[in-house]
């Protein structure tokens, strides 16, 4: 029965992206002999193409995966059960998910290579331009500081993944040498990347790097002083190879995962099935906050706007990096649901979604005995420095847009200090819980400004403005209740950053029809 319900998945997932994904595709427009960004603004630094679309399809994926497709899914069916998880996995990447990442790329590619938030200004408002990169850049400085503190704490509790965690920085440098300076062999310097990523997961389990006093402090400040080089070096040197092979070990474990549910086919007479209501809430709208990038996630627009825009060779490659790189994440996310429905019987208390996963990863990857569950960990936690070093270079992008820094070093410390103090004062805790309904709400905001764009281009806009009415409403109804939560536990600074997130999707939406009605108007 496992087996059977795992495959319908996959079968379902692989066709919305050749179906869905192919029409969607001719729908937009590509023009395969467009010159892209990457060689219009050629710069060697932020602009430059990448030798081959799987290179970058690599670096995408693992920068737009981070732990949320792992951690959501499980939180989400702890409390409302496999079934509902599952279903809005699939039809929320298909029909949501991949528009989203592909209108985002598609937009930042013909605006020069400009953010999300940039080009809300040619095709809203500049006044709603000013508000969406504000905010974009206040929720990109909190997810720096929680990435930093995740990664900073894995490290603390498995220090067996030091070692290939921040050796792989050097191998990747080595290995964008190769591929760019040196024009080597893609498939041989890739090749080599993994010998040593293989040599280095072997000696981090033989030699656990272990620090006795302040060994979180002492994280951070290395992680930040990484995410600094990796925000100012060009991005083909570190960045881009870095993710690259960092997505190979992510690859493995998916491949694994699925190998392992399809030859031992599991019962599912333990797990939860499907609860409307749950200690923290009803089903509706709680259950697709809680999943979030399994499904849909507006830092996902962050990305393909921000780093993929500018080193994507052709446009051909569009669905396939786009949409194609959403459909694996969402393969992930059920990979990651089964692994936890399949391989844990009773969920222990007191675990996080992180131990959580790692149990059933190991009971169900069986073949790897021993290494499963450390390599579960090194897996998250791949995902989640993948995460952290792109979305400090966004950040840096945003910073020199919002406040006019030309010096890219000086607009990097900006992002590092605020994210750092952020990350060590803890403040991010406080911070925290508003942030999946405010990266839903960005989700929403982005097939806004995809739609401006279509009523602009003259052509329908419903492939984008319906997925948008969908997630306002969900965001809408999740931050009125978070809202009120706050407000009766008198935590009032949560309750006024709710009331501004919602004011500040009204306005946006008020600013977006006014749009529409001047364009029809013309």
């Amino acid at each position: 029965m496992s087996t059977f319900i795992f495959l319908i998945v996959l079968l379902v997932m692989v066709a919305g992206y050749f179906v869905y994904g192919r029409w969607v595709s001719r729908f937009f427009g590509i023009d395969v002999y467009r010159k892209t960004p990457a060689y219009t603004h050629y710069d060697g630094i932020d602009y430059v193409p990448s030798k081959n679309w799987l290179i970058l399809f690599g670096h995408h994926f693992a920068s737009i995966a981070g732990a949320g497709p792992i951690v959501g899914p499980i939180f989400a069916y702890i409390y409302w059960g496999w079934f509902g998880v599952l279903l809005w996995i699939i039809f929320g990447s298909i029909f949501i998910g991949g528009i989203h990442d592909f209108a985002a790329l598609f937009l930042s590619l013909r605006e020069g290579g400009s953010s999300i938030g940039d080009i809300a200004k040619k095709y809203i408002s500049k006044r709603a331009s000013i508000i969406f990169l504000i905010f974009l850049w206040m929720a990109l400085i909190l997810i720096n500081a929680v990435f930093a503190a995740l990664c900073a704490q894995s490290f603390v509790d498995e220090p067996k993944i030091v070692f290939p965690s921040l050796g792989l920085i050097p191998v990747a440098m080595v290995v964008g040498v190769l591929l760019y300076k040196m024009k080597a062999n893609t498939l041989l310097s890739t090749v080599f990347g993994l010998c040593a990523l293989l040599y280095l997961v072997v000696l981090g389990n033989g030699f656990p790097v272990a620090i006795s006093n302040n060994a979180y402090y002492f994280w951070v400040a290395i992680l930040f002083i990484y995410c600094f080089l990796a925000s100012v070096l060009p991005v083909n040197i570190l960045l881009q190879p870095r993710d690259y092979l960092s997505s190979f070990l992510l690859f493995f474990g998916l491949a694994v995962s699925c190998l392992a549910i399809v030859v031992k086919p599991l019962p599912l007479e333990s797990a939860h099935f499907f609860k409307f209501s749950s200690p923290i809430g009803s089903f509706f709208p709680l259950l697709f906050i809680t999943v979030a990038c399994g499904a849909v996630s507006g830092f996902h627009a962050l990305v393909s706007s921000g780093t993929t825009s500018k080193q994507l060779a052709s446009e051909k490659d569009i669905q396939k990096i786009g949409y194609g790189a959403m459909i694996v994440e969402a393969i992930l996310a059920a990979v990651a649901l089964f692994c936890v429905v399949f391989g844990v019987k009773k969920i222990p208390a007191g675990k996080t979604p992180i131990d959580i996963f790692a149990l059933g990863f190991s009971n169900v990857v069986f073949f790897l005995g021993s290494y499963a569950k450390p390599f579960a960990f090194l897996l998250l936690n791949a995902f989640i420095l993948t995460t952290l070093d792109t979305s400090t270079r966004i950040t840096r992008y945003l910073t020199q847009e919002l406040f006019h820094i030309n010096n890219k070093y000086l607009a990097t410390c900006v992002v590092v200090l605020f994210s750092g103090y952020l990350c060590l004062s803890g403040q991010w805790q406080m911070l925290w819980p508003i942030f999946g309904a405010s990266n839903q709400l960005v989700a929403g905001l982005t097939l806004l400004v995809a739609s401006a764009y279509l009523l602009q281009h003259k052509k329908s806009c419903r492939i984008t403005l319906i997925p948008a009415g969908i997630m306002f409403v969900i965001t809408g109804c999740a931050l009125v209740i978070q809202a009120m939560e706050f407000f009766s536990k008198r935590n009032y600074f949560l309750f006024v950053i709710n009331i501004i997130l919602i004011a500040l999707g009204v306005f946006i939406v008020m600013e977006f029809f006014k749009k529409r009605r001047s364009i029809y108007a013309g």
